[in-house]
């Protein structure tokens, strides 16, 4: 979807984990994914389910008895909006300070630095679209 995916909570994430495995699901049978998970009471989750939908994030259909829940952003497309977002807040919007950051206080075995240099060895040069 190339609309701007809306920012969602954590505890929305964990609903959407559970659309993302499956969908689409009832409400009853989020539920019952998430109880195996969290202490969450149905209404809570309910709760969740209402304003992902009132979000967009997810879609209601009303064709059934029961309504059915799915996503309407996959799973990449949330991440990387999670992943802006993070960048731009805790880094002012460079990648490059965050991976410095993390590359200078994580250790990394010559393994991970051999495969870090295979993908930017790859990744092509983009031109800026702005």
């Amino acid at each position: 979807m190339s609309d701007k995916v809306p920012s969602i909570s954590e505890a929305e994430w964990e609903v959407m984990n559970v659309l993302w495995k499956k969908a689409p699901q009832t409400a009853n049978e989020v539920i019952s994914s998430l109880q195996e998970q969290t202490d969450w009471k149905p209404k809570t989750v309910r709760t969740l389910l209402d304003r992902l939908a009132q979000k967009k994030v997810v879609g209601v259909n009303k064709d059934q008895k029961v309504y059915t829940f799915y996503p309407l952003y996959s799973q990449d497309d949330c991440q990387h909006a999670e992943a802006q977002s993070f960048i731009k807040r805790i880094y002012g919007g460079t990648l490059k300070s965050m991976l410095v950051q993390f590359i200078q206080e994580d250790s990394l075995s010559e393994e991970d630095i051999k495969e870090l240099r295979s993908i930017l060895d790859e990744k092509p040069k983009e031109k800026k679209s702005k």
